[in-house]
């Protein structure tokens, strides 16, 4: 992973609602959740909800489907996964044990 792409992706999670978006999005697993029910757990109001999808997106943190005239948005777990490769990569190098 680019360094500017996990700065891009941190900075989408560094702010409270989309962090609560985000791990709420993880617990669904690779089902997802449509905006509807995420503004309803998180009791978001849509013009609120949608703003935070759309930055979540733009960092590549989420998916979106659109199934019927819902939209279900999913996280990415490779980038989730990339993301955290990164921060670890260089882990415990040359500290003794």
């Amino acid at each position: 992973m680019e360094k500017q792409i996990a700065v891009s992706a941190l900075a989408a999670l560094a702010q409270e609602t989309r962090l609560d978006v985000f791990r709420l999005l993880v617990r669904s697993g690779h089902e997802g959740l449509q905006a509807g029910r995420i503004a309803q757990v998180l009791d978001l109001a849509p013009a609120t909800l949608s703003f935070h999808l759309k930055e979540l997106r733009s960092a590549g943190l989420l998916t979106c489907q659109r199934e019927g005239r819902s939209r279900i948005y999913r996280p990415d777990f490779q980038a989730m996964n990339q993301l955290v490769s990164f921060l670890t990569e260089s882990c415990c190098q040359g500290v003794p044990g």
